[in-house]
This record gives C-alpha cells, structure tokens and sequence, in this order.
C-alpha cells in the first residue's frame, strides 16, 4: 500500500471496486474529514488501496457492522447524539436509510445483537444506554429500552452482548463499573442483572470476550490496564480473576481478542503503543509492548482471516498495517500507512 498525496485528493466521489474485503473508517469530521472512509483490503497481502468517501457522516466515531454485510452503522458523536443506517450498495459507497436520536449526549458507541434485530447505543455525556429495533430494510425503528446510569459522573462508554446474546455488558467510564442486563430478545427490553465494580479512577472503557465465552476482559482507560473477569453465562455474572498494570502515560482506548483466541491486543494512546498479552486460560502474560507507528491510536480492528491487524491513528492521521505472527502474536508492519484524515474507527465488511 502507498501513502496518498495531500488529503483534499481524499474526497473523491464514492466508486464500485472489487474486492474481498472493504474496511470501513470512521472520522471526527472537520475541514480534512467528511465522515466515512472506504478502503479496498486484500486479505492475503494486508494491503489497503483507496481510500474513497464512502458516505458523508458527522463525527461517525464509531461504526458496526450487520451480521448480513448488508448494512451498516454509525455513531454520530455530538451533544445531541444520533446513530445512521446505511445500506453497502456495493464495496465502497454507503447509502442513507435512517437517522435516530440516540436518546442522551455524546453518544460514543454502538453495538448489535447476536440476531442482527437490535442496535445498542452508549451515550457518554449522559451516562444512559438505549436499543432500537432494525427494520427488514436495514432502517432503525423506534427504542425499544432505555436506562439511565444514576451517580455523580456516570459515562457509559461501550456495550456489548453476551455470546449468548441473552445479556448486555455496559462500561461505565465514570462509575467504574460494569453493569449487566438481562436482553429480552422478543421486545428488545433490559433489566439490571448484576454489576461489577472496578477500584476507583480505573474508567472501564471497552470490552472483550473470549472465543469460548468464559472470560471478559476490560480495558481500563485512566489506568491502560485489563481486568479480567469470568463470565458466568448462567447468572450473567462478572467475577474478578485479576487485573495486569497498564504503560503510562495512560489513555487506554481498544481491546480485543484475536480470534483463535491465543492472544490479547490493549491500545494505549499515551504513548501511541498496543499492548500485547498472550491468554493461558483466563491469565494474561504480557508478550511486548509495540509502537503504532503514529500517534494516538484511537482504535485498531484484526481483519476476518486473523492474519492482519489495522490501527487507526487518529492524530496522525494514518491507518498502519501490521501483520500477526500465528505462533507468538507479535505484531510486524506490513508495507507503508495509508492516509485517512482523523480515523477512529474500523470495521471489515466482506464481499
């Protein structure tokens, strides 16, 4: 992949391409930025061209994929927060359904359910939680649930089902605790089940499970470091199995699990960096500690055949490539970064 020439050539009129994969960027929009960003992934390579102006979105700082590959979903972050629908016409464009209040402030996250029927918002400024129904176009319908966190500061920052789909996890940055509900998958309604609390100042931000459902990890922002719980799928329980210490300066921001489930990827975006850990049943053993090649790495996703990782580093304005090696899950570049303005969000959609 090749680095791109000034951003204004961004901004290109969205184009039909073939590929494998496309992977979906997310700006904070400004004068460089006009919402979301497609590039063409060959997921043998690594390798990334384009990119194209897929949609114009404001502030689409995170995005979700339908289990379909049919449609996909943003949270337009502002005060007053609204998530998009779009229809993938082809790789690479985007078309408007549907726009909906999200019901709070500062909406920074959005996830869907396991059935592909139901959308969850975060709003952060707020500290509430909503779900919305999805209409058989792809469209949104009306919420469904709502919860208000109540306490001095709450900011709920991520949600995330279950792997069973009968419970949704939710990150209270500013609470520091996790809160469960119990999802009724016929009227798209939660009910508190239980909650984790995390030591005060920790700021839970994003979520992941294992493959085999038995263990949720935690990335804490104000520490960059992971809490790792056990998931009791029965009770919808989180139980503390330990926590790791996290780099400083801290502002941890993605976590996930590589899908053979080996290994453990922490973004850090102190000191531009991405943990890694290798998993030994519910333990983590930190491997290395590896640069992101540009700064503030908002976010980072690992590509559908588990071979590549992408990060978006949004004060650099680049989205690096690195490719993960099977047998440590170390993490090595993979050609040149490619130029996207203000990216802080990736998602693959395949084809």
């Amino acid at each position: 992949m090749s680095r791109l020439g000034p951003l204004s050539i961004l901004l290109f009129a969205c184009t039909a391409y073939a590929a494998d994969f496309a992977a979906f960027i997310g700006t904070y929009t400004g004068p460089e930025s006009k919402g979301i960003y497609a590039f063409r992934f060959d997921s043998a390579s690594g390798r990334l061209t384009g990119p194209t102006l897929a949609a114009e979105s404001s502030n689409p700082s995170f995005l979700a994929i339908h289990p379909n590959r049919r449609y996909l979903y943003a949270a337009n972050e502002s005060q007053s927060g609204s998530v998009s629908a779009y229809a993938v016409d082809f790789p690479g464009c985007l078309r408007l359904i549907n726009a909906v209040p999200s019901r709070g402030a500062g909406l920074c996250h959005i996830a869907l359910d396991r059935t592909g029927r139901w959308l969850f918002a975060a709003n952060y400024g707020s500290g509430s939680v909503a779900a919305f129904s999805i209409r058989k176009d792809g469209g949104l319908g009306e919420a469904s649930a709502f919860v208000q966190h109540a306490g001095s500061s709450p900011h709920a920052h991520m949600v995330v089902p279950s792997p069973d789909n009968r419970f949704l996890l939710v990150a209270d940055l500013g609470l520091d605790e996790v809160f469960v509900y119990s999802f009724n998958t016929a009227k798209g309604t939660l009910t508190q089940a239980s909650a984790a609390t995390l030591p005060p100042g920790s700021g839970p931000r994003h979520i992941a499970f294992s493959p085999n459902g038995r263990f949720a990890f935690v990335l804490n922002e104000l520490t960059a470091a992971v809490s790792t719980f056990g998931w009791d799928a029965k009770r919808g329980r989180l139980d503390p199995l330990g926590s790791t210490s996290g780099s400083s300066p801290a502002s941890g921001a993605e976590i996930a699990v590589h899908p053979s489930g080996r290994f453990l990827y922490a973004s850090n975006r102190g000191d531009s960096s991405i943990a890694v850990f290798r998993i030994d049943g519910g333990k983590l053993t930190p491997v290395r500690r590896v640069l992101t090649g540009g700064k503030t790495p908002r976010s980072f996703a690992i590509d559908p055949s588990g071979k590549f990782l992408l990060v978006a580093n949004q004060d650099s304005g680049s989205v690096v490539t690195f490719r993960i090696d099977a047998r440590t899950g170390l993490l090595n570049p993979a050609g040149e970064p490619a130029s996207v303005p203000t990216p802080v969000s990736i998602v693959f959609a395949a084809f």
